[in-house]
């Protein structure tokens, strides 16, 4: 291919990916299947790699991120993002309705409403039709310059279409959000891995666009509504022209606006959304109301902090009093020890709350628990409730303070926690009874091995037989000892222990489920093991890497940090899995069940072997390339990325703004320092 075809290549499917990105997240609806958009994704990365020189600033491939901050540039507003008044009343909402009708001295006016949406207030810069800068609120005055982590958001747009009526240069305002399925999902993977939950959406949003590799933001999948539009005033006279413009030129604006022309339509408006808000697909916590004449606004002006003009109604949050009972502990599939709340039974939602989580020992330090205790629970956006304090005027007398269990409420093990981390651990991984359930009902799971028919009632019934003790004994099950199998489980409906048994049909479709799970790939295998902090990327990943599990088992320390994404951490625990000789014998039972414990293709074949033997550190930023892909051609020509400088470093990839640290211990070890032109020449 010539570089004139690469240009026009790259710019083509650059435009076609802009167009399926626009109607995924603004109209929601799509036109071509994920795995057809990923093939598109991935040929125009090769070409990128292949011809840099064609790469552009608001290329689709910027979505994945890649881009090492070092720190955020402080940059001054040019338009201050000032804070809202609040109010949780009818009344003051009427006085701010007075309020503005005195100053407009009887002039008739209207208002226009959107939800007031819980994430980070973002500010965006559109120069010639493109996003040139996106910077956070921070104190109003000025905040950082995140636009690379921006780019990696789908909803905002990098680039406007080239036949849009928009100014030259214009700000767009938003909310970058974490949306709740995202969030569940995060939670999923971190319970998989054992790793600490994450508290809420906002303050995950919040810290996620704060990252300082970019790659790490794209995966959280963030999204963003814009709700304002500065710096246009010749083509718009009301709020309303603004946001149908926003959405004229394909930005991701919210349907929950509407306008409404009393402060009585406001009310209704507020009423309205009182429950419908909590079907969005991301939290809210109150409803904006501003004038929605432009001149008006400018007439109403502002107050040292916040405009005259609008104002945020907050809902209450959904909260209720209720007793302390007990705490209670869960023990899950990696030790991890949870304790419980558990309540009187109080309405809170529409829904009867019995239980709330506690997290950790430090929470209910902080919370100062003593059991008989009246507790606030609140429910806001999390699905799952929270104690969130205690009406210490009502404490019994007498009353002690929770002290924290040190044994497994399961097994009796001690329990242990590692230095830096707030969860309590039971280390009794081969005889904790829920642990043994929780490793089996993973290994099943539909992203692991998808046996299907088998719940955790089944579960517990054969381990209460005997009959299974780790997950490969499933494999080695028969239609006799599962046809008929009698075992007892609690029933929440009926309050009290039944007896169970499998039918014939039920245990025929639990032994086709178990053999067609044997066509799972390999990484599922992998992921269904259960290794500590590998879930379901980093198993594909080391899948990928190494090819099977033969390698992987064998794999020293340095050569699992050479894997992408494998930190110290993950390498350690890959270690110390394939280190135990429990762990071996269940591997060798996996094998010899049949499934799958290598990938399709085998490991990674390099192209050329012209970095062949040689080891590479990149570290800092390069003009021409990420650094993934510095680490993709290093691959494919033979040569390995190794994470940390050691005296059997080939050599230093140095780019822009480097931390000192490796570069002083490059020289230290006599490590050779090469620029990013350097390395050029080696492949060419």
């Amino acid at each position: 291919m010539t570089k004139e075809e690469a240009r026009e290549e790259i710019a083509r499917l650059s435009q076609e990916l802009n167009y399926h990105n626009r109607l995924y997240y603004q109209e929601h609806r799509t036109e071509i299947s994920d795995f057809d958009f990923d093939t598109l994704l991935k040929k125009l990365q090769e070409l990128e790699a292949a011809f840099p020189e064609f790469v552009d600033e608001n290329s689709p491939t910027l979505r994945v991120g890649g881009t090492v901050t070092k720190d955020f540039e402080t940059v001054e507003h040019k338009y201050p993002m000032l804070s809202l008044g609040n109010t949780y009343s009818e009344q003051e909402l009427r006085d701010f309705d007075q309020r503005v009708a005195k100053a407009l001295e009887g002039a008739p006016y209207e208002y226009f409403c959107e939800m007031k949406f819980d994430g980070v207030a973002l500010s965006l810069t559109y120069e010639n039709g493109r996003l040139s800068r996106a910077v956070t609120r921070g104190d109003g005055t000025k905040g950082d310059d995140v636009t690379n982590n921006a780019r990696t958001i789908h909803s905002i747009p990098l680039r406007l279409g080239k036949d849009g009526d928009y100014p030259s240069a214009f700000e767009v305002r938003g909310e970058v959000f974490l949306p709740r399925k995202m969030f569940d999902k995060i939670n999923a993977e971190k319970e998989d891995i054992g790793e600490p939950l994450l508290a809420n959406p906002r303050n995950t949003a919040s810290g996620t666009l704060k990252q300082q590799d970019s790659a790490a933001v794209a995966k959280r999948r963030l999204d963003c509504y814009v709700y304002s539009l500065l710096g246009v005033e010749s083509l718009i006279q009301t709020h309303e022209e603004a946001v149908h413009l926003l959405e004229k030129w394909g930005f991701n604006v919210s349907p929950t606006y509407g306008k409404c022309a009393t402060i009585d339509d406001v009310l209704k408006y507020i009423a309205e959304w009182e429950t419908k808000r909590l079907d969005l697909p991301l939290d809210t916590d109150g409803v904006v109301i501003k004038v929605n004449a432009i001149t008006q606004q400018r007439l109403l002006g502002f107050t040292a902090k916040s405009p005259r003009w609008a104002i945020a109604y907050k809902y209450k949050t959904q909260s209720a009093i209720t007793e302390l009972l007990d705490i209670t502990y869960q023990v899950g599939r990696t030790g991890a020890v949870t304790p419980v709340a558990e309540l009187k039974p109080v309405l809170l939602a529409g829904t009867t709350v019995k239980r709330a989580s506690l997290h950790n020992a430090n929470e209910i330090a902080r919370l100062d628990l003593r059991v008989g205790d009246m507790v606030f629970v609140e429910k806001g956006g999390e699905i799952i409730p929270k104690v969130t304090g205690v009406d210490t005027a009502q404490r019994k007398p007498g009353s002690q303070a929770v002290v924290y269990l040190d044994k497994c409420p399961e097994c009796g093990t001690p329990l242990v926690r590692t230095e830096g981390e707030a969860v309590h651990y039971c280390p009794n991984t081969d005889g904790c009874p829920p642990q043994i359930q929780g490793r089996i009902e993973h290994f099943i799971q539909r992203n692991a091995m998808n046996i299907e028919s088998m719940g955790p009632e089944t579960i517990a019934g054969l381990l209460s037989h005997g009959l299974i003790k780790d997950p490969a004994d499933i494999y080695f099950l028969t239609f006799e000892q599962l046809n008929g199998l009698e075992f007892s489980s609690y029933s929440e409906k009926k309050g009290d222990t039944v007896t169970r048994s499998l039918r014939e049909k039920s245990a025929r479709n639990i032994i086709d489920a178990i053999e067609k799970s044997k066509e799972q790939p390999f990484e599922n295998v992998l992921f269904g093991m259960g290794i500590r902090y590998v879930g379901r990327t980093v198993a594909e990943k080391l899948a990928t890497h190494f090819g099977g599990i033969e390698e992987i088992s064998k794999a020293s320390y340095e050569q699992l940090l050479e894997a992408p994404e494998i930190g110290e951490r993950i390498a350690q625990s890959v270690i110390d899995f394939f280190g135990s000789g429990k762990n071996a014998d269940f591997i060798n039972k996996l094998s010899a069940a049949g499934l799958k414990l290598k990938t399709e293709g085998g490991a990674f074949v390099a192209a050329s072997d012209k970095l062949a033997g040689q080891t590479f550190v990149i570290s800092g930023v390069f003009k021409g390339f990420e650094r993934d892909d510095l680490k993709n051609i290093i691959k494919q020509n033979g040569g390995k990325v190794v994470s940390s400088v050691s005296a059997k470093l080939n050599f230093l990839v140095a780019g822009d703004n480097m931390g000192p640290a490796k570069l002083e211990k490059a020289n230290e070890l006599g490590v050779k320092i090469i620029s990013e032109d350097d390395f050029l020449k080696m492949i060419n």
